[in-house]
């Protein structure tokens, strides 16, 4: 079988059958397919040359997670309306402010016209359409509800997004004002303070524990600050691979996460809305039970919770309960548990999951906001100790001379 030949993006210039000048971008496979494009659609091409990708800028943004949230949700609404699958990816392609989203999904869409499922299509891009959504997909394309899945699919994937925006906050917030504060306190230490140090040694006099103790600091990190950086972002560097090769490098992190006051407590509840919302959306769209508690493990979002995820999967294979399943794990509050097992008596499962989705993704929504609301006063009394201290003690010797004049 030959190799399909990728698509690249072209910039080019023309004009129109009104003699207009226009200009745009088009995918295709080669200059001359370009022009091609170009001359059926009506457009007499001056120049047609390929995009090139600077540093900095458009030509360089990646697909990301919120882009195919996007999409589906666009997906969903045009099946809606009665806009046919081929239609809908075309527009969608030629739409679509990113190069690379155009590119993928113009080669979707060639594969769709070749007669292949969408499902199919969607696979040969693992890197944005992971294998629970490609499964969806195919779930609706066997059921002839692909219309209504992707409703379903649009709505998961707006929840997810909502929820990992949560968190992110929940954990941006107190590393960026840290991170300012140690700016801001190098600075301090490399450039105000030996002027400080200058004038002190025409005082003659003897400094302060405190503002000798600042002074010992500040030398420390003149002579010796470019190489403490330097193995802070080699010993970063060094535990990022490690931490990418290593699943159980991961695993403990995950574990030791969920310890942290406030914190962990926030990512348990998150685990527990991504678990109940994967195994909710996937359970309603037809996926049997043991395939959606494999999906609902890898979306979990923690190792702990995964690893719970599987041993309910290797139960319930073995035809215990779920909600029994669940109780065996310990990290399952009872209320889930319990709603659980009303859901499995009443054959409504996929609705009670939905609601327990519902409950703790409103309690993160609480949560995060309640740490934001404690942590600014704290943050703020740490940086006031921090730099307030390194002005007092710079003053200090000041404020002393003051007195014995």
């Amino acid at each position: 079988m030959a190799k399909t030949e990728s698509l690249t993006t072209y910039t080019w210039q023309g004009k129109n059958q009104k003699g207009q000048t226009i200009k745009g971008e088009t995918s295709a496979k080669s200059i001359q397919e370009a022009k091609n494009l170009l001359r059926r659609q009506g457009i007499s091409a001056t120049k047609v040359r390929k995009l090139s990708k600077p540093m900095f800028g458009k030509g360089r943004e990646k697909i990301t997670a919120a882009d195919v949230c996007v999409i589906s949700r666009q997906i969903a609404t045009m099946l809606a309306a009665g806009v046919t699958l081929i239609q809908t990816i075309d527009m969608l392609a030629k739409g679509h402010a990113k190069a690379e989203m155009r590119k993928v999904l113009t080669q979707i869409g060639d594969e769709v016209k070749a007669g292949n499922p969408l499902s199919k299509a969607l696979r040969k891009h693992p890197k944005h359409f992971d294998d629970l959504y490609c499964d969806l997909v195919e779930t609706g394309e066997h059921s002839g509800a692909l219309e209504t899945i992707y409703d379903r699919i649009a709505t998961y994937k707006e929840k997810a997004e909502a929820l990992k925006s949560k968190i992110k906050k929940a954990m941006f917030y107190p590393i960026a004002v840290l991170v300012v504060a140690f700016i801001v306190t190098a600075v301090l230490l490399i450039f105000v303070v030996p002027q400080f140090e200058e004038i002190f040694s025409s005082f003659g006099a003897e400094l302060p524990a405190f503002t000798l103790f600042v002074l010992a600091i500040s030398r420390f990190v003149q002579d010796f600050g470019v190489f403490i950086a330097a193995g802070m972002a080699v010993a970063g560097y060094l535990f990022k691979q490690y931490y990418a090769k290593s699943k159980d490098l991961r695993d403990s992190i995950d574990a030791k996460l969920l310890k942290v006051p406030v914190i962990g407590e926030i990512l348990k509840k998150a685990s527990i809305a991504r678990f109940t919302r994967t195994l909710a959306t996937t359970f309603a769209a037809g996926v049997p039970l043991i395939g959606a508690l494999e999906s609902a493990a890898g979306a979990s979002g923690n190792a702990v919770y995964r690893d719970a995820i599987l041993f309910i999967r290797k139960e319930v294979a073995g035809g215990i309960q779920m909600n029994t399943a669940m109780r065996g794990t310990n990290v399952f509050p009872d209320m889930v548990t319990q709603m659980i097992a009303i859901g499995e008596e009443s054959g409504a499962v996929d609705e009670m999951l939905s609601k327990i989705a519902t409950i703790y993704e409103a309690e993160v929504d609480d949560m995060v906001d309640g740490l934001t609301s404690l942590l600014e006063p704290m943050i703020m009394a740490v940086l006031g100790v921090v730099i307030g201290g390194l002005i007092v003690a710079m003053y200090l010797p000041i404020f002393q001379m003051g007195m014995v004049v």
